[in-house]
C-alpha cells in the first residue's frame, strides 16, 4: 500500500549501491510508488538559466530532495553541488536537510561556534594551522588530546595523542600536508556515549559502548549499541544542536563525563542509523521519506 500515494515526487542525492540510499529508495518505493522516487548521484547534479533568465535543472521535476551523502570532490564540485542545492531550494524544492544545514555541520569548527553561541557544552577545543601552535594547544589542553579532521565523520581519521614525540611528528605531518589540526581535549567519560537521531519532532537515541580495548564508540570504530531511553534533558538538548545548525534530520552524540557533565561531541546533518534501526526494530528509512514529503507539502 502507497501511504503516500499523490504526495509529489522524491530524489536522493547520494550513491545507489549505498546501505542508506537503498534502504530510502525501497522505503520511498513502497510509500510513493516506484515511479515517483529517483536517486540522483552528485556527479548529475546540474543547473543552468534558459534565454529568459529562469532557472533549469532536471531536479526541478521533484517536490523534495534528500540528500543522503557528501562526497570528496574537487573545490569547484563542492561548490557547485552546495551552489547547485541552494539554487533548487529558492526555486522552491524542499532539500532535507537545508543547504546552509549541510555547510555547516560538515565542517567541526563552524558547528562548534554554532553551539557556542547557543550556549551548549562541547569539549574545550583549538582549531589552529601551525606546528607550534597545536603543539601549545597540546599542552594547554593537559597533554591528552584528540586531533580530528575538520571535515568527516563516523570516528575516521581521528587520533588520540598522549605522547610529546607523537604530538610533534602528527603537528608536522598535518602542517606538511597544510592542514587546518582540530585540537580537543580527551574528556574522561563512563564507557559509553549517547547517539540521539532526531527525525522532525520524532527521537531515538542508542548507548554506543566503547569496546574493551579502544576509545572511541563510534559503531563504525567498532563500538557496541544498545537501545537507550533518553532523558527529557538529553533529548531537548539534542534538539538545541539541530536548530543551531539549522537541521531537521540529525545525529547529535552526546558524552556524558566522569565529571558529571554532559557535552556534545559531535552534528551530523547526514547522520547514520543502522546501529538504532537494529536497537530499536523500527524502519527509520520509511520515516525519513515521510517527514521529508510532509515537508514538501508544506512548501507547497
Amino acid at each position: 500500500m502507497n501511504h503516500l500515494a499523490g504526495a509529489g515526487k522524491l530524489g536522493i542525492v547520494g550513491s545507489p549501491e549505498g546501505w542508506y540510499v537503498q534502504q530510502l529508495l525501497q522505503a520511498a518505493e513502497r510509500e510513493l510508488g516506484g515511479d515517483r522516487v529517483q536517486v540522483v548521484e552528485y556527479m548529475d547534479l546540474q543547473a543552468g538559466l534558459d534565454s529568459r533568465g529562469r532557472l533549469t535543472s532536471p531536479c526541478l521535476q521533484f517536490d523534495a530532495l534528500l540528500v543522503r551523502s557528501m562526497p570528496l570532490g574537487s573545490l569547484e564540485q563542492v561548490i557547485f553541488r552546495m551552489n547547485c542545492l541552494h539554487a533548487l531550494q529558492g526555486a522552491g524544492v524542499r532539500v532535507v536537510n537545508s543547504p546552509r544545514s549541510l555547510e555547516i555541520a560538515i565542517d567541526k569548527w563552524l558547528t562548534l561556534d554554532r553551539l557556542r553561541m547557543a550556549g551548549i557544552a562541547v569539549p574545550a577545543t583549538r582549531v589552529v594551522q601551525t606546528r607550534s601552535d597545536a603543539l601549545a594547544a597540546w599542552r594547554e589542553l593537559g597533554g591528552d588530546v584528540v586531533v580530528k579532521p575538520l571535515f568527516g565523520g563516523e570516528g575516521r581519521g581521528l587520533l588520540r595523542v598522549t605522547d610529546p614525540d607523537m604530538a610533534w611528528r602528527v603537528f608536522s605531518t598535518l602542517q606538511q600536508l597544510r592542514s587546518v589540526m582540530y585540537v580537543q581535549e580527551f574528556v574522561p567519560h563512563l564507557g559509553y556515549d549517547v547517539r540521539i537521531l532526531l527525525i522532525g519532532e520524532v527521537a531515538y537515541a542508542i548507548r554506543r559502548c566503547v569496546p574493551a580495548e579502544g576509545w572511541r564508540a563510534n559503531l563504525a570504530q567498532g563500538g557496541r549499541a544498545e537501545r537507550y531511553q533518553a532523558e527529557s534533558c538529553e533529548i531537548e538538548m539534542a534538539r538545541r544542536c539541530g536548530r543551531a545548525v539549522g537541521a531537521e534530520i540529525v545525529g547529535v552524540d552526546l558524552l556524558p563525563g566522569a565529571d558529571g557533565r554532559v557535552r556534545v561531541l559531535e552534528v551530523n546533518a547526514v547522520p547514520g542509523w543502522r546501529g538504532i534501526q537494529e536497537a530499536w526494530k523500527v524502519d527509520v528509512a520509511r520515516e525519513v521519506v515521510q517527514h521529508s514529503m510532509a515537508q514538501a507539502r508544506k512548501v507547497g
